[in-house]
Order: structure tokens, then sequence, then C-alpha cells
């Protein structure tokens, strides 16, 4: 079972939805819906660094947090969500601290425009 704010490998579809490619996101969904449910809500992860100081997107730079397993300085994505069957998810590696937790609700609230 996943957890929120978990990182996984997952697929992820392009713009076409034809083709895809399995990359890092992170689950946004909750605890309690992550255990009922079949499917989570992951965010994208990028490397492309082009929107770093952006409300709707998380910079992690895994120097400072190794326990987000990622390998490069990344970028979260909370205007790219994903609907995912959790038996998709190919293998968990990682779990943002709870700092970088805090910046991925302001992320999420600032995407999708809530207050």
């Amino acid at each position: 079972m996943t957890r929120r704010c978990d990182m996984v490998m997952v697929e992820f579809p392009y713009t076409d939805v034809a083709r895809s490619k399995v990359r890092p996101a992170v689950v946004v969904l909750n605890d309690r819906d992550n255990q009922r449910l079949r499917k989570t809500v992951v965010a994208m992860i990028t490397g492309n660094l082009r929107r770093h100081g952006d409300p709707s997107h998380v910079y992690i730079d895994p120097a400072v947090e190794p326990s987000s397993g990622l390998r490069f300085p990344s970028l979260v994505s909370c205007n790219n969500l994903l609907l995912a069957e959790q038996a998709n998810i190919r293998q968990t590696i990682g779990h943002l601290s709870a700092a970088l937790q805090q910046q991925l609700n302001d992320c999420l609230k600032a995407a999708l425009e809530l207050h």
C-alpha cells in the first residue's frame, strides 16, 4: 500500500496518451483512501527545472533531502496530476520530509487555487 508523500516510480502517459514512460512521482492522495481504493493520485516529478520558483512546483535537491530517493535536482509538478492504479506503481524510492510535505501542501493549494 502506498502512503501520502511516498516517492514512487509509475507509468506516466505522454500528452498524446498513446505512449508512456516510467518516471518518479509523489503520492498526494490521503492515507485513508490509499488503503481502501485501488487507485491513487500522484504528482509528476521532472528534471526540467525551468519552473523553479513557480508556486505550483516544489524543488527537491537530493543532496539536501536524501530521503526523497531522487538522484538529481527535480521539481514536483502539482499541475500535472495522474490517477494511477496502485498495482501499476513499480516501486517506492523514498519519502518526503516534513518540510517538503508542507511545501507540497502549499504547492497543491496554488495549483488548484484552494485557499
